[in-house]
């Protein structure tokens, strides 16, 4: 583990929100434990172990029913870890991957039946060297025969250059963490406008609307994120889709508490239908229809 990483808390706090029955956390990692799956040697970051089992735990204890577990990078394009999990829990997980232009099709189909549904594009370039987009697009063309969507993880100072490339991809799209906005400059700004405007003028591109602990400058409880998560949620309410985003892989402020963070759900999906669509509905759709 890096010297400066910070581990997952050890003790979250039960929410005071009861999630509905049935719910998804459609935003969530696995890392290793390293000694039967190392961790890449490509990786920018060298986290502390966060397997399945503590997983499954807080799953459980939050009051979830399912889990969406999204390959990280400190992983690489070794499914492995990610793969394992979905195996033990059944039909109770989904999977997004991250490959290669040279996987193979018997390789999707095997990754398909353990659960996997879609492949993570990461564009964050803290976190990956830089893919030509012409390779991107050949696995788009793989994987889009399975009905398998891509996850697409970028910061918002980069989305008007990444737009063009956006619409050239053949499937459903999911936008992480709402395209990482600058918070401090508010919903009316022409740069989170921007990216509203992306998904009024694509109805195949949905976004998370997760990780306000990520996004926020004034700390706990992320009230300077709330606007930017309720804007969403209630202009495309059939296209959201909320998570965890445990173990918080690289925070630097804070170690977030994660009953705490399912309590800032009511507060961007405030009547039980948009909960209902938010929290079931739509991570049904896109991972189990």
């Amino acid at each position: 583990m890096d010297k400066d990483y910070l581990p997952f808390h050890p003790n979250p706090s039960k929410p005071t929100f009861k999630l509905p029955a049935g719910a998804v956390d459609a935003h969530c990692h696995v890392f290793g434990p390293a000694d039967v799956f190392p961790y890449a040697p490509e990786r920018k970051y060298t986290p502390c172990d966060a397997p399945k089992e503590k997983l499954f735990e807080l799953r459980d204890y939050l009051g979830f029913d399912r889990n969406v577990i999204v390959q990280a990078t400190c992983h690489g394009k070794d499914n492995r870890a990610l793969v394992d999990a979905l195996k033990a829990a059944g039909d109770k997980a989904r999977g997004i991957a991250s490959v290669g232009p040279d996987i193979t099709e018997a390789e999707i189909q095997e990754m398909d039946q353990a659960g996997v549904r879609g492949v993570r594009f990461n564009f964050v370039k803290r976190l990956v060297d830089n893919t030509p987009k012409d390779v991107f697009l050949g696995i788009a063309e793989k994987i889009k025969q399975f009905g398998w969507h891509i996850v697409v993880y970028f910061e918002a100072p980069d989305l008007e250059d990444l737009t063009p490339f956006l619409k050239q991809l053949p499937t459903t799209i999911v936008v992480d963490h709402m395209g990482r906005p600058d918070v401090t400059k508010g919903v009316d700004h022409p740069d989170f406008q921007r990216f509203v405007n992306l998904l009024r003028d694509n109805d195949n591109i949905w976004t998370k609307v997760t990780c306000p602990e990520r996004l926020t400058v004034a700390g706990p409880p992320y009230d300077d994120v709330v606007d930017f998560g309720k804007v969403l949620v209630e202009r495309f309410p059939d296209r959201v889709i909320w998570g965890t985003d445990w173990p918080h892989p690289n925070m630097k402020s804070h170690v977030p508490d994660d009953g705490m963070l399912v309590d800032f759900i009511p507060r961007i999906a405030p009547t039980e239908a948009l909960q209902k669509a938010l929290l079931i509905d739509n991570p049904m759709r896109l991972y189990w229809g």
